[in-house]
């Protein structure tokens, strides 16, 4: 979903071409918009965003900030609780059976097995309020940026949501993700990505080049030239082997599959949401297939 308006006012008409698209869900860009006052839930906005969203033929799913990291400092822990506890009433009150949430990530000096601990026992925590609400949290695995230390590599997520058991804790794969972040370890990505799709009820799709990226750039076309970096592209631009991808993942029935595309990339996409169908039905096809 492409809106720019902090107030989503220029929602409706997104929505009016995701319509026209025919797509099934649309992810709505909650992180975006100003809906949440130090972990308090503007009602009012929220009750204008449900009335926008209301009557239209697809469901959606919701992306929850970026900024909510279960791993990081223990003083910090109860404000992004708060925060994810405010996205989780959201996402129920928009009848979207998914909130997307990010994998935590260590940037400091923390003990890094306390804070995988830290963010298994949030988890929990919000897994049961979830789960009241007809959410299913979905954990998308990042990659490493900035200053980060540690973050959870595929396999790893899937040990940690394996160790969780809660059938309100699940997976976002996000492919490029994926490969980005093996190429940075330098461990196998089909393997990695065969390991996290059982856990997955949610699939982030793009296309990068899976390489870290390393060169200064001020602009998304000057990384897009250099192939470097989370680009988002569009499917077919990229380096992905999406054969490869459907091989090796068992994707769970009714897992949903979400096309991230960056924005500046949007008269592509008609097109793109061809190959989504496509891309969606080689998945389905390959369900049965061995990890």
């Amino acid at each position: 979903m492409r809106t720019t308006s902090p107030e989503f006012d220029d929602l409706p008409a997104a929505l009016d071409e995701a319509e026209r698209l025919g797509v099934d869900f649309v992810e709505l860009p909650a992180f975006s918009w100003t809906l949440v006052v130090d972990g308090r839930v503007l009602q009012d906005r929220l009750d204008r965003l449900v009335a926008a969203t209301r009557d239209r033929p697809f469901g959606y799913t919701v992306h929850g900030p970026l900024a909510i990291n279960l791993m990081g400092p223990k003083e910090r822990l109860p404000r992004h609780e708060a925060l994810l506890d405010a996205m989780i009433h959201i996402a129920g009150s928009l009848a979207a059976p998914h909130l997307v949430l990010h994998s935590g990530c260590v940037r400091g000096d923390d003990d890094v097995a306390m804070a995988y601990e830290r963010q298994r026992h949030a988890l929990l925590r919000a897994g049961d309020k979830a789960g009241a609400a007809g959410v299913t949290l979905c954990v998308e695995n990042i990659f490493r940026y900035e200053t980060m230390r540690e973050t959870a590599l595929p396999s790893r997520l899937a040990g940690e949501l394996d160790a969780i058991d809660h059938p309100h804790v699940r997976a976002t794969l996000d492919v490029s993700h994926a490969l980005l972040r093996a190429t940075d370890a330098r461990v196998d990505f089909a393997a990695e990505i065969a390991a996290l799709a059982p856990f997955a009820r949610h699939v982030h799709v793009h296309e990068s080049f899976g390489r870290p990226q390393e060169s200064w750039a001020i602009d998304d076309a000057e990384r897009a030239g250099l192939g470097e970096g989370d680009l988002h592209l569009p499917l077919g631009w990229g380096g992905i082997d999406w054969d490869l991808v459907a091989r090796r993942c068992a994707f769970p029935t009714g897992t949903i599959v979400n096309l991230e595309l960056n924005r500046r990339y949007w008269r592509e996409l008609p097109d793109q949401i061809v190959r989504l169908r496509a891309l969606a039905d080689n998945f389905t096809s390959h369900a049965d297939a061995p990890a």
